[in-house]
């Protein structure tokens, strides 16, 4: 492993998607910084990084809350210089429209649009100051099409895709890349396999290519941040060879 003199801050470092992207990063020879509600959870990840020599540090994070935001950010880039920041938050709920309260629509606009904003505007402060880095923001299906059910959480990935795209026509030029990547598709977790037994029974899991691997997704951001300035990427939709689209 090559260390680099550069921190890869993960914003929701779950135990899938998120992990996936902080191992690989780690691998590479980052100082990761990873945060996600209810910091405690990120234990098995720092044993996995730590393990395999890698590095990295585990915030407890509200990315609801802009002073944690600018916190968390800060010390990242104290530890080494920010260079890239991955916005991971989910917030994937489905609700009919009449059962969609108030609270729902608003909370997942929070995590999914309002926080994805507070942590590209503070990762571009930092990086700016440098003169250049990696900005990526994880999207979805839903953030192109919003289906039944789904009006909170499209609503949110519209949005959090039009703040990515508004930065990355600002941020460009400055020399930050800012990209926006669209899982079109079931990501392998406990949550989406259940999801699929009850909709389509105890045989829903048998076809190994249906959903995608958590370690395919941190692939593809590893692709986007090694593009060339010449060939940045803004948007790169990814989805399993079966996936119907």
């Amino acid at each position: 492993m090559t260390r680099r003199n550069a921190t890869a801050a993960v914003i929701g470092a779950g135990d899938y998607i998120g992990a996936e992207i902080a191992k690989k990063f780690a691998a590479e020879g980052f100082a990761v910084f990873a945060g996600r509600r209810n910091g405690e959870k990120l234990a098995p990840l720092v044993q996995d990084i730590e393990a395999a020599g890698g590095t990295v540090f585990a915030r407890s994070l509200d990315a609801r809350k802009e002073e944690e935001i600018i916190s968390f950010l800060n010390d990242a880039d104290k530890q080494a210089p920010l260079e890239v920041c991955i916005f991971n938050v989910g917030a994937n709920v489905n609700f009919p429209i009449l059962e969609t309260t108030e609270r729902v629509f608003r909370k997942v606009w929070e995590m999914a649009c309002y926080s994805g904003f507070l942590a590209g505007r503070e990762a571009a402060r930092l990086m700016l100051a440098r003169g250049g880095g990696h900005i990526f923001f994880t999207g979805a299906t839903a953030s192109l099409r919003g289906g039944a059910g789904y009006a909170a959480f499209a609503s949110a990935k519209f949005g959090l895709r039009a703040v990515a795209q508004a930065m990355a026509r600002e941020l460009g030029p400055k020399n930050i890349h800012v990209a926006h990547l669209i899982i079109d598709s079931g990501v392998d977790t406990e949550w989406v396999r259940q999801r699929r037994i009850e909709a389509l029974g105890p045989d829903a899991l048998n076809d190994p290519d249906a959903l995608m691997p958590p370690s395919s997704v941190a692939d593809a951001y590893w692709q986007l941040y090694q593009q060339p300035r010449s060939a940045w990427t803004f948007e790169l939709e990814i989805r399993p060879f079966k996936e119907k689209w």
